[in-house]
This record gives C-alpha cells, structure tokens and sequence, in this order.
C-alpha cells in the first residue's frame, strides 16, 4: 500500500518546519509527502525547497492563490497530485510521533475512514518548541493539555480504539482513508470558505456513500502546536451546506477534486 501524507499550511514557516523534521525522522516514512499550501509567500516556498535538497523525502509543494480560506480546494490540489493507495492528512501545525505513520498503516482497514486526536501544547511551550526546533515530546513533556492524549500503547490502542459511525469529532488534522472512497464522492466540496466544516461535510457524504468511521487512540499521535483561533465567520453559513448533506444524504459534490484543473498547482 502507496501512502501519501498531505500536510496542509499557510504562512507559518517555523512550523511547517518542525513538521517536516517529524516527517522526516518516521520509523516508516510516506511515499509521498504533499504540502497543501493554501497561498503562503515566498518565505514558505523557500524553506520547503531547502527542506528537499537535504531530505530523501518525496515531497511536493501544491500551491494555490492567496484568496481567503480555502482548505477544502487546497486538500483538492494536494490530492490530485497524490499517488498514494491511502491518504493521511494532518495540519502544518501538528509536529508528529515518530510511529505515526506506521500506526495509520497498520490500523487501515477497506470500507473505513480513520480518526485520529491530538495532543495540545500550550502557548509557552510551542514558542519553547519553535525557537529551539523540539520535535520530540513524551508523556512527562512540559506544557502538554490533554497529556493522557501523549501515551503511545499498542495494548491501549487495541482496548479503547473503536468503530462509532458517528459525525461528531470529526477533525481534518489526523485522518486518514483510502482514495478511492475519497474520489468516491468527488473529494472535498471547493464550496466551503472560511474556517469549518469542510471536513464534516466530506466525511458525511463518504459515511452516506458506506465508508464507516474508525477511531484510533494511543497510537498515531500528533504534538498541535498552540495559535490563535480561525476567524469563524462562515461558520454559519458552513454549518447549512453541511445540514443539506445529512438530511438529503447526499454523496457527492458538483464541485470538488473534479474540478482541479482549473486551479493553480
């Protein structure tokens, strides 16, 4: 099985960094790695081109104009370009363990989605971690929210992971699926502006389409470095398109990866 790691970002260099440095020290890495960059400057574009020259990684820099918050048609580009039997994505602000994507590898099963959590670090010890490029946090790591979040267990894996067909916490950063369910329902909805719901509302069309949901806990863990909220300003507006596709059932979008080619890459 191909996998393909999207790490989507937008104009936080220092981050996608310690991310890359995560990506790059994985027990077992991606084939490939695809950077989702929703209109980020040269900064960005520079770092990941000097991130290649010294990585073996695969990666691809998918980049789309700067025109608002676009994270739905920006995971469109990146996909378009993936290669991977199986994606797993996650943000440009989750520095990840080292057994990540093996643990996303070992727990895919046909006919299901994977979801993943975090763990949070607060506000001082994110600027702790950027300033001093830290990628490796453990259980007894300083400034960790959700601590019991950190602990990597096969046994507890296997004990509290579980199958719960169920929209709620349903979160882009640590998911993972096979592409052909993603392709299934013409992908993420370019619809969606503004933060929210995008990823909801891909993942009801798949569930309304018979890809059912798995959920996955002391194991592909992620490290979210702290930042200011989104502005929520479309939420409203979000939360309708969704609404529409849980009560109509619907399963595909008319706007989606479909139509990529009419976007920057």
């Amino acid at each position: 099985m191909n996998v393909t790691l999207i790490i989507t970002t937008y104009n936080w260099p220092e981050s996608l960094q310690l991310v890359l440095e995560s990506v790059n020290s994985q027990i077992i890495a991606p084939d490939q790695i695809i950077i989702a960059d929703d209109g980020s400057t040269q900064e960005t574009k520079n770092l990941i081109s000097s991130f290649k020259r010294t990585s073996n990684l695969n990666i691809i820099h998918a980049w789309q104009e700067d025109s608002g918050f676009r994270a739905a048609r920006s995971r469109n580009n990146a996909i378009a370009h993936a290669i991977g039997d199986y994606i797993i994505l996650v943000d440009g602000d989750s520095i990840l363990h080292k057994n990540f994507v093996l643990d996303h590898t070992l727990i895919a099963e046909p006919g299901y989605f994977v979801q993943g959590s975090r763990v949070l670090l607060s506000e001082k010890q994110t600027k702790i971690a950027i300033k001093n490029k830290l990628i490796n946090f453990s259980f007894f790591s300083a400034g960790l929210k959700n601590r019991k979040n950190s602990i990597h267990s096969k046994l507890f894996s296997l004990i509290f992971s579980n199958k719960k067909n169920q929209l709620r916490g349903i979160k882009s950063h640590n998911m993972a699926f096979y592409k052909n369910d993603f392709m299934s329902v013409n992908g993420f909805n370019n619809d969606f502006e503004g933060w929210g719901r995008e990823d909801s509302e891909l993942i009801a069309r798949m569930m309304n389409a018979g890809v059912k949901r798995k959920n996955i806990r002391f194991n592909a863990i992620q490290f979210h470095l702290w930042h200011n909220e989104s502005s929520q300003k479309s939420l409203r507006k979000n939360d309708e398109m969704l609404k529409d596709v849980i009560n109509n059932q619907i399963k595909w979008c008319d706007d989606g990866i479909n139509s990529i080619n009419k976007y920057e890459s």
